[in-house]
Protein backbone atom coordinates (compact mmCIF):
# COMPACT_ATOMS: atom_id res chain seq x y z
CA UNK A 1 0.00 0.00 0.00
CA UNK A 2 1.44 3.32 -1.26
CA UNK A 3 1.50 6.03 1.84
CA UNK A 4 -1.33 9.20 0.98
CA UNK A 5 0.42 12.05 -0.73
CA UNK A 6 2.22 14.45 1.88
CA UNK A 7 3.09 11.79 3.69
CA UNK A 8 6.87 12.42 3.59
CA UNK A 9 6.73 15.96 4.74
CA UNK A 10 4.29 14.64 7.39
CA UNK A 11 6.94 12.08 8.15
CA UNK A 12 9.80 14.66 8.19
CA UNK A 13 8.04 16.75 10.99
CA UNK A 14 7.06 13.63 13.24
CA UNK A 15 10.71 13.02 12.78
CA UNK A 16 11.31 16.24 13.58
CA UNK A 17 8.95 16.64 16.94
CA UNK A 18 10.69 13.43 18.12
CA UNK A 19 14.21 15.26 17.58
CA UNK A 20 12.91 17.72 19.91
CA UNK A 21 11.82 15.83 22.64
CA UNK A 22 14.54 13.59 22.71
CA UNK A 23 16.92 16.40 22.94
CA UNK A 24 15.22 18.10 25.23
CA UNK A 25 15.11 14.41 27.51
CA UNK A 26 19.39 14.91 27.39
CA UNK A 27 20.23 18.06 26.92
CA UNK A 28 20.03 19.52 30.35
CA UNK A 29 22.34 16.45 31.93
CA UNK A 30 26.05 18.55 30.74
CA UNK A 31 24.24 21.51 32.12
CA UNK A 32 22.95 20.56 35.66
CA UNK A 33 26.44 21.74 37.34
CA UNK A 34 25.84 25.19 36.14
CA UNK A 35 22.06 24.94 37.02
CA UNK A 36 22.84 23.78 40.21
CA UNK A 37 25.25 26.78 41.51
CA UNK A 38 23.44 29.82 39.43
CA UNK A 39 19.73 28.77 40.52
CA UNK A 40 20.42 27.71 44.09
CA UNK A 41 19.62 23.99 43.99
CA UNK A 42 21.28 22.07 47.01
CA UNK A 43 23.07 18.54 46.03
CA UNK A 44 19.61 16.90 47.33
CA UNK A 45 17.26 18.74 45.08
CA UNK A 46 19.28 19.32 42.05
CA UNK A 47 17.90 15.49 40.89
CA UNK A 48 14.75 17.40 40.13
CA UNK A 49 15.17 19.20 37.18
CA UNK A 50 15.70 15.58 36.22
CA UNK A 51 12.89 13.86 37.99
CA UNK A 52 10.20 16.56 37.36
CA UNK A 53 9.75 15.91 33.27
CA UNK A 54 10.11 12.26 34.32
CA UNK A 55 6.99 12.17 36.50
CA UNK A 56 4.91 14.61 34.59
CA UNK A 57 5.70 12.61 31.22
CA UNK A 58 4.84 9.30 33.10
CA UNK A 59 2.02 10.45 34.71
CA UNK A 60 0.01 11.92 31.91
CA UNK A 61 0.48 9.77 28.80
CA UNK A 62 -2.39 7.83 29.09
CA UNK A 63 -4.40 11.22 29.35
CA UNK A 64 -2.11 12.12 26.31
CA UNK A 65 -2.83 8.99 24.21
CA UNK A 66 -7.11 9.66 25.36
CA UNK A 67 -6.61 13.25 24.09
CA UNK A 68 -5.20 11.84 20.62
CA UNK A 69 -7.43 9.59 19.99
CA UNK A 70 -10.59 11.73 20.69
CA UNK A 71 -9.35 15.47 20.78
CA UNK A 72 -7.56 15.04 17.41
CA UNK A 73 -3.65 14.09 16.57
CA UNK A 74 -3.12 17.25 14.76
CA UNK A 75 -4.50 19.53 17.88
CA UNK A 76 -2.57 17.42 20.42
CA UNK A 77 0.54 17.39 18.56
CA UNK A 78 0.27 21.09 17.69
CA UNK A 79 -0.34 21.34 21.71
CA UNK A 80 2.08 19.59 22.89
CA UNK A 81 4.80 21.76 20.97
CA UNK A 82 3.39 24.70 22.34
CA UNK A 83 3.86 23.79 25.97
CA UNK A 84 7.54 22.65 25.15
CA UNK A 85 8.10 26.03 23.82
CA UNK A 86 6.41 28.29 26.50
CA UNK A 87 8.18 25.95 29.18
CA UNK A 88 11.53 26.35 27.66
CA UNK A 89 10.98 30.37 27.47
CA UNK A 90 9.97 30.02 31.44
CA UNK A 91 12.79 27.63 32.45
CA UNK A 92 15.67 30.09 30.36
CA UNK A 93 14.30 32.87 32.61
CA UNK A 94 13.98 30.95 35.97
CA UNK A 95 15.63 32.24 38.71
CA UNK A 96 14.50 29.95 41.42
CA UNK A 97 14.53 26.22 42.13
CA UNK A 98 10.31 26.24 41.50
CA UNK A 99 9.91 27.66 38.81
CA UNK A 100 12.93 25.78 36.63
CA UNK A 101 11.38 22.66 38.50
CA UNK A 102 7.64 23.72 37.45
CA UNK A 103 8.89 24.18 33.96
CA UNK A 104 10.58 21.12 33.23
CA UNK A 105 7.42 19.30 34.69
CA UNK A 106 5.48 21.52 31.79
CA UNK A 107 7.64 20.16 29.23
CA UNK A 108 7.27 16.60 30.76
CA UNK A 109 3.19 17.40 30.43
CA UNK A 110 4.59 18.61 26.42
CA UNK A 111 6.16 14.97 26.09
CA UNK A 112 3.02 13.04 27.35
CA UNK A 113 0.99 15.03 24.59
CA UNK A 114 3.49 14.67 21.82
CA UNK A 115 4.44 11.29 21.86
CA UNK A 116 1.18 9.21 21.42
CA UNK A 117 -0.13 11.40 18.85
CA UNK A 118 2.86 11.19 16.87
CA UNK A 119 2.96 7.64 16.77
CA UNK A 120 -0.52 7.41 16.64
CA UNK A 121 -0.31 9.37 12.85
CA UNK A 122 2.24 7.15 11.95
CA UNK A 123 0.21 4.37 12.49
CA UNK A 124 -2.87 5.73 10.87
CA UNK A 125 -0.99 7.12 7.63
CA UNK A 126 1.72 4.00 7.02
CA UNK A 127 0.13 0.67 6.22
CA UNK A 128 1.57 -1.99 8.39
CA UNK A 129 4.36 -3.94 7.57
CA UNK A 130 7.15 -2.32 5.49
CA UNK A 131 5.67 1.57 5.32
CA UNK A 132 5.42 1.48 8.50
CA UNK A 133 8.60 -0.28 9.57
CA UNK A 134 10.27 2.33 7.10
CA UNK A 135 8.64 5.73 8.90
CA UNK A 136 9.80 4.13 12.26
CA UNK A 137 13.01 4.15 11.48
CA UNK A 138 13.19 7.49 10.54
CA UNK A 139 11.24 8.46 13.26
CA UNK A 140 13.51 6.11 15.69
CA UNK A 141 16.90 7.41 14.31
CA UNK A 142 15.81 11.24 15.00
CA UNK A 143 15.07 10.40 18.45
CA UNK A 144 18.34 8.14 18.65
CA UNK A 145 20.00 10.77 17.00
CA UNK A 146 18.71 13.74 18.89
CA UNK A 147 19.32 12.03 22.08
CA UNK A 148 23.12 11.08 22.13
CA UNK A 149 23.20 14.81 20.53
CA UNK A 150 21.69 16.37 23.61
CA UNK A 151 24.49 16.07 25.37
CA UNK A 152 26.76 17.46 22.60
CA UNK A 153 24.09 20.21 22.11
CA UNK A 154 24.02 21.41 26.03
CA UNK A 155 27.69 20.77 26.14
CA UNK A 156 28.37 23.70 23.82
CA UNK A 157 25.50 25.67 24.53
CA UNK A 158 26.62 25.73 28.33
CA UNK A 159 30.05 26.20 28.01
CA UNK A 160 29.54 29.23 25.19
CA UNK A 161 26.41 30.26 26.57
CA UNK A 162 25.69 29.14 29.99
CA UNK A 163 23.56 26.77 30.87
CA UNK A 164 19.98 29.41 29.63
CA UNK A 165 21.39 28.54 26.29
CA UNK A 166 19.66 24.52 27.05
CA UNK A 167 16.27 25.83 27.13
CA UNK A 168 16.08 28.82 24.37
CA UNK A 169 17.47 26.52 21.47
CA UNK A 170 14.13 24.83 22.01
CA UNK A 171 11.53 27.95 21.98
CA UNK A 172 11.36 28.70 18.47
CA UNK A 173 12.13 24.91 16.92
CA UNK A 174 8.85 23.92 19.35
CA UNK A 175 6.55 27.17 18.20
CA UNK A 176 7.74 26.48 14.82
CA UNK A 177 7.29 23.08 14.59
CA UNK A 178 3.91 23.86 16.23
CA UNK A 179 2.78 26.10 13.52
CA UNK A 180 4.19 23.96 10.90
CA UNK A 181 1.24 21.10 12.32
CA UNK A 182 -1.51 23.32 10.59
CA UNK A 183 0.04 23.09 7.01
CA UNK A 184 1.57 19.89 7.28
CA UNK A 185 -0.86 17.19 8.92
CA UNK A 186 -4.82 16.98 7.73
CA UNK A 187 -7.23 18.82 9.60
CA UNK A 188 -8.66 16.53 12.50
CA UNK A 189 -12.22 14.70 11.75
CA UNK A 190 -15.49 15.78 13.95
CA UNK A 191 -15.44 14.25 17.27
CA UNK A 192 -17.54 10.99 17.06
CA UNK A 193 -20.22 10.99 19.11
CA UNK A 194 -20.73 8.63 21.61
CA UNK A 195 -16.78 8.08 23.27
CA UNK A 196 -16.71 9.47 26.53
CA UNK A 197 -12.88 10.71 27.90
CA UNK A 198 -13.48 8.82 30.71
CA UNK A 199 -12.98 11.87 33.23
CA UNK A 200 -12.34 9.40 36.38
CA UNK A 201 -10.27 6.86 34.65
CA UNK A 202 -7.89 10.31 33.42
CA UNK A 203 -7.91 11.52 37.09
CA UNK A 204 -7.55 8.12 38.66
CA UNK A 205 -4.56 7.15 36.20
CA UNK A 206 -2.56 10.60 36.23
CA UNK A 207 -2.78 10.91 39.79
CA UNK A 208 -1.60 6.84 40.39
CA UNK A 209 1.05 6.92 37.95
CA UNK A 210 2.54 10.42 38.42
CA UNK A 211 2.36 9.21 42.10
CA UNK A 212 3.98 6.07 41.20
CA UNK A 213 6.93 7.43 39.28
CA UNK A 214 7.24 10.04 42.02
CA UNK A 215 7.67 7.33 44.58
CA UNK A 216 10.63 5.77 43.10
CA UNK A 217 12.13 8.52 41.82
CA UNK A 218 12.29 9.92 45.43
CA UNK A 219 12.86 6.82 47.33
CA UNK A 220 16.54 5.96 46.78
CA UNK A 221 17.37 10.22 48.12
CA UNK A 222 14.96 10.80 50.43
CA UNK A 223 14.80 6.65 52.04
CA UNK A 224 11.21 3.82 51.11
CA UNK A 225 10.17 4.36 54.19
CA UNK A 226 9.66 8.30 54.76
CA UNK A 227 7.04 9.90 54.56
CA UNK A 228 6.96 11.49 51.14
CA UNK A 229 7.69 8.24 49.79
CA UNK A 230 5.39 6.08 51.78
CA UNK A 231 2.40 8.24 51.05
CA UNK A 232 3.33 8.49 47.35
CA UNK A 233 3.62 4.39 47.34
CA UNK A 234 0.08 4.24 49.04
CA UNK A 235 -1.61 7.31 46.83
CA UNK A 236 -0.15 5.95 43.98
CA UNK A 237 -1.06 2.29 44.33
CA UNK A 238 -4.60 3.60 45.82
CA UNK A 239 -5.32 5.64 42.61
CA UNK A 240 -3.66 2.90 40.26
CA UNK A 241 -6.51 -0.04 41.84
CA UNK A 242 -9.41 2.54 41.29
CA UNK A 243 -8.59 3.27 37.79
CA UNK A 244 -8.58 -0.30 36.73
CA UNK A 245 -11.67 -1.04 38.71
CA UNK A 246 -12.93 2.28 36.60
CA UNK A 247 -11.41 1.31 33.40
CA UNK A 248 -13.37 -2.76 33.44
CA UNK A 249 -16.63 -1.13 34.21
CA UNK A 250 -17.11 2.23 32.45
CA UNK A 251 -18.45 1.96 28.69
CA UNK A 252 -15.68 4.06 27.07
CA UNK A 253 -12.52 3.16 29.14
CA UNK A 254 -9.45 5.53 28.72
CA UNK A 255 -7.61 2.62 28.69
CA UNK A 256 -9.22 -0.57 26.93
CA UNK A 257 -8.22 -3.43 28.97
CA UNK A 258 -9.32 -5.44 25.89
CA UNK A 259 -5.97 -4.03 24.31
CA UNK A 260 -3.77 -6.45 26.98
CA UNK A 261 -5.23 -9.09 24.94
CA UNK A 262 -3.36 -8.07 21.91
CA UNK A 263 -0.09 -10.33 22.97
CA UNK A 264 2.02 -8.22 20.62
CA UNK A 265 1.19 -4.84 22.82
CA UNK A 266 1.27 -6.47 26.43
CA UNK A 267 4.60 -8.36 25.56
CA UNK A 268 5.59 -4.56 24.21
CA UNK A 269 4.81 -2.29 27.01
CA UNK A 270 7.03 -5.33 29.25
CA UNK A 271 9.56 -4.50 26.73
CA UNK A 272 9.88 -0.95 26.96
CA UNK A 273 10.05 -1.55 30.86
CA UNK A 274 12.95 -3.19 30.53
CA UNK A 275 14.33 -0.80 27.60
CA UNK A 276 14.05 2.27 29.39
CA UNK A 277 15.33 0.94 33.02
CA UNK A 278 18.25 -0.84 31.34
CA UNK A 279 19.82 1.46 27.91
CA UNK A 280 17.75 4.75 29.53
CA UNK A 281 19.95 4.63 32.53
CA UNK A 282 23.35 4.70 30.41
CA UNK A 283 22.98 8.39 29.49
CA UNK A 284 23.44 8.72 33.58
CA UNK A 285 26.00 6.13 34.30
CA UNK A 286 28.07 7.13 31.30
CA UNK A 287 27.81 11.32 32.02
CA UNK A 288 28.52 10.55 35.57
CA UNK A 289 31.60 8.25 34.64
CA UNK A 290 33.29 10.65 32.33
CA UNK A 291 32.52 14.18 34.43
CA UNK A 292 33.00 12.90 37.97
CA UNK A 293 35.64 10.00 37.83
CA UNK A 294 37.76 11.99 34.88
CA UNK A 295 36.84 15.66 35.63
CA UNK A 296 35.70 16.06 31.41
CA UNK A 297 34.16 19.58 30.74
CA UNK A 298 30.66 19.79 29.57
CA UNK A 299 31.72 20.59 26.54
CA UNK A 300 34.36 17.14 26.57
CA UNK A 301 31.42 14.94 27.68
CA UNK A 302 29.17 16.43 24.69
CA UNK A 303 31.10 15.44 22.50
CA UNK A 304 32.08 11.52 23.67
CA UNK A 305 28.62 10.94 23.07
CA UNK A 306 28.75 11.46 19.13
CA UNK A 307 29.34 8.01 18.51
CA UNK A 308 26.61 7.29 20.21
CA UNK A 309 24.85 9.29 18.33
CA UNK A 310 25.76 8.10 14.81
CA UNK A 311 25.63 4.55 16.07
CA UNK A 312 21.96 5.09 16.94
CA UNK A 313 21.07 6.06 13.83
CA UNK A 314 22.65 3.60 12.00
CA UNK A 315 20.59 1.14 14.62
CA UNK A 316 17.00 2.32 13.77
CA UNK A 317 18.40 1.95 9.95
CA UNK A 318 19.53 -1.69 10.80
CA UNK A 319 16.34 -2.09 12.30
CA UNK A 320 13.79 -1.37 9.60
CA UNK A 321 16.09 -4.17 7.59
CA UNK A 322 15.77 -6.92 10.34
CA UNK A 323 11.92 -5.87 10.45
CA UNK A 324 11.51 -7.01 6.75
CA UNK A 325 13.61 -9.94 6.71
CA UNK A 326 13.50 -11.24 10.36
CA UNK A 327 10.05 -10.45 12.15
CA UNK A 328 9.52 -8.12 15.18
CA UNK A 329 10.66 -10.60 17.64
CA UNK A 330 13.96 -11.41 16.56
CA UNK A 331 14.88 -7.78 15.72
CA UNK A 332 13.51 -6.89 19.38
CA UNK A 333 16.28 -10.51 20.69
CA UNK A 334 18.91 -8.77 18.30
CA UNK A 335 18.51 -5.10 19.77
CA UNK A 336 18.64 -6.17 23.61
CA UNK A 337 21.15 -8.44 23.20
CA UNK A 338 23.36 -6.36 21.58
CA UNK A 339 22.81 -3.39 23.77
CA UNK A 340 23.52 -5.80 26.84
CA UNK A 341 26.62 -7.19 25.22
CA UNK A 342 27.75 -3.33 25.25
CA UNK A 343 26.79 -2.45 28.93
CA UNK A 344 28.89 -5.54 30.27
CA UNK A 345 31.68 -4.01 27.91
CA UNK A 346 31.56 -0.60 29.12
CA UNK A 347 31.48 -1.82 32.90
CA UNK A 348 34.69 -3.64 31.91
CA UNK A 349 36.39 -0.87 30.28
CA UNK A 350 35.59 1.81 33.25
CA UNK A 351 38.36 2.43 35.78
CA UNK A 352 40.49 5.27 37.58
CA UNK A 353 42.84 5.90 34.90
CA UNK A 354 41.35 4.63 31.72
CA UNK A 355 41.37 6.55 28.63
CA UNK A 356 38.05 7.45 26.30
CA UNK A 357 38.97 4.70 23.61
CA UNK A 358 38.65 1.77 25.41
CA UNK A 359 34.91 2.93 26.18
CA UNK A 360 34.34 2.81 22.82
CA UNK A 361 33.45 -0.65 22.02
CA UNK A 362 30.79 -0.43 24.75
CA UNK A 363 29.18 2.56 23.30
CA UNK A 364 29.04 1.39 20.05
CA UNK A 365 27.39 -1.64 20.83
CA UNK A 366 24.83 -0.19 23.23
CA UNK A 367 24.11 2.59 21.42
CA UNK A 368 23.37 0.21 17.73
CA UNK A 369 21.33 -1.96 20.19
CA UNK A 370 19.11 0.60 21.23
CA UNK A 371 18.33 1.79 17.54
CA UNK A 372 17.45 -1.47 16.82
CA UNK A 373 15.37 -2.22 19.28
CA UNK A 374 13.55 1.17 19.99
CA UNK A 375 11.95 1.32 15.79
CA UNK A 376 11.16 -2.87 16.64
CA UNK A 377 9.11 -2.51 19.84
CA UNK A 378 7.21 0.78 18.95
CA UNK A 379 6.08 -1.67 15.47
CA UNK A 380 5.21 -4.25 18.22
CA UNK A 381 3.22 -1.98 20.42
CA UNK A 382 1.17 -0.76 17.50
CA UNK A 383 0.58 -4.77 15.38
CA UNK A 384 -2.64 -5.45 15.18
CA UNK A 385 -4.46 -2.17 16.81
CA UNK A 386 -7.80 -1.04 15.32
CA UNK A 387 -6.75 2.86 14.03
CA UNK A 388 -8.95 4.25 16.55
CA UNK A 389 -6.87 3.17 19.60
CA UNK A 390 -3.37 3.98 17.98
CA UNK A 391 -3.00 6.36 20.27
CA UNK A 392 -3.70 4.68 23.51
CA UNK A 393 -1.74 1.42 22.43
CA UNK A 394 1.21 4.12 21.88
CA UNK A 395 0.61 5.51 25.25
CA UNK A 396 0.47 2.30 27.18
CA UNK A 397 3.32 1.42 25.38
CA UNK A 398 5.45 4.34 26.60
CA UNK A 399 3.82 4.45 30.09
CA UNK A 400 5.23 1.40 31.01
CA UNK A 401 8.46 3.00 29.18
CA UNK A 402 8.74 6.35 31.36
CA UNK A 403 7.56 3.89 34.53
CA UNK A 404 10.46 1.68 33.66
CA UNK A 405 12.86 4.56 33.31
CA UNK A 406 12.24 5.47 36.72
CA UNK A 407 12.46 2.31 38.54
CA UNK A 408 15.24 1.09 36.41
CA UNK A 409 17.50 3.92 37.37
CA UNK A 410 16.48 4.19 40.70
CA UNK A 411 17.49 0.49 41.53
CA UNK A 412 20.62 0.88 38.95
CA UNK A 413 21.58 4.28 41.06
CA UNK A 414 21.27 2.33 44.79
CA UNK A 415 23.41 -0.55 43.47
CA UNK A 416 26.23 1.84 42.08
CA UNK A 417 26.15 4.05 45.41
CA UNK A 418 26.01 1.10 47.52
CA UNK A 419 28.81 1.38 50.34
CA UNK A 420 29.80 4.47 48.81
CA UNK A 421 29.90 8.19 50.83
CA UNK A 422 31.29 10.21 47.86
CA UNK A 423 29.99 11.92 44.90
CA UNK A 424 33.15 11.94 42.98
CA UNK A 425 36.38 10.46 42.21
CA UNK A 426 37.69 7.08 41.40
CA UNK A 427 36.00 5.88 44.27
CA UNK A 428 32.80 5.66 41.87
CA UNK A 429 33.96 3.14 39.55
CA UNK A 430 33.56 0.14 41.54
CA UNK A 431 29.92 1.37 41.43
CA UNK A 432 29.09 2.41 38.29
CA UNK A 433 30.97 -0.99 37.39
CA UNK A 434 28.63 -3.11 39.05
CA UNK A 435 25.52 -0.86 38.09
CA UNK A 436 26.83 -1.29 34.44
CA UNK A 437 26.78 -5.47 34.88
CA UNK A 438 23.29 -5.77 36.90
CA UNK A 439 21.62 -3.33 33.61
CA UNK A 440 23.09 -5.86 31.07
CA UNK A 441 20.87 -8.58 33.22
CA UNK A 442 18.27 -7.16 33.63
CA UNK A 443 18.52 -6.12 29.63
CA UNK A 444 18.39 -10.19 29.34
CA UNK A 445 14.74 -10.38 31.12
CA UNK A 446 13.69 -7.89 28.25
CA UNK A 447 14.77 -10.90 25.75
CA UNK A 448 12.76 -13.41 27.87
CA UNK A 449 9.71 -11.41 27.40
CA UNK A 450 10.46 -10.68 23.62
CA UNK A 451 10.31 -14.41 23.10
CA UNK A 452 6.76 -14.13 24.13
CA UNK A 453 5.89 -12.36 20.90
CA UNK A 454 4.87 -13.77 17.42
CA UNK A 455 7.40 -15.46 15.56
CA UNK A 456 6.48 -13.45 12.31
CA UNK A 457 3.89 -10.56 12.08
CA UNK A 458 1.79 -10.39 9.54
CA UNK A 459 -0.68 -8.08 8.84
CA UNK A 460 -3.94 -8.85 11.22
CA UNK A 461 -7.85 -7.91 10.10
CA UNK A 462 -8.20 -4.61 12.95
CA UNK A 463 -9.74 -5.25 16.36
CA UNK A 464 -13.53 -4.75 16.63
CA UNK A 465 -14.11 -3.04 19.72
CA UNK A 466 -17.38 -1.14 20.76
CA UNK A 467 -16.44 1.82 20.32
CA UNK A 468 -14.21 1.92 17.78
CA UNK A 469 -14.45 4.38 15.00
CA UNK A 470 -15.69 3.11 11.93
CA UNK A 471 -14.08 6.19 9.71
CA UNK A 472 -10.86 5.67 7.74
CA UNK A 473 -7.31 6.34 8.66
CA UNK A 474 -6.34 10.09 8.94
CA UNK A 475 -5.42 11.62 5.33
CA UNK A 476 -2.18 14.31 5.10
CA UNK A 477 -3.33 17.55 3.74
Amino acid sequence: MKPPRGAGLLLALLAFAQFISAIDYNIVYVALPQIGHDVGFDAHSLQWVISAYAVAYGGFLLLGGRAADLLGRRRTFATALTLYGISSLAGALATEPALLITARAVQGLGGALLLPATLALISTTFAEGAPRNRALAVWGGAGAVGMALGALLGGVLTSAFGWEAVFWVNVPLALGGAAAAFVVIGEDAPRERGRGFDLGGALTATVGFTALVLAVVQGPEAGWTSPTTFIALVAGAASTGIFLLIESRTEHPLMPLALLRNRSLAAAMGITFIFMGTFGAQYYFFTLYLQNVHSYSALATGLAFLPAALMGLAGTQASERLLGRTGTRTTIVIGLLTGAVGMALLATAMSPTGGYAALLPGTVLISLGQGIAWTAMFAAAAHGIDPARQGIASAMASTTQQIGGAVGLAVLVAVANAGIDVSTGPALVPGLRTAGFAAAVLTLTGIAIALALPRRSTVPVASREPDAAKSPAQVVG
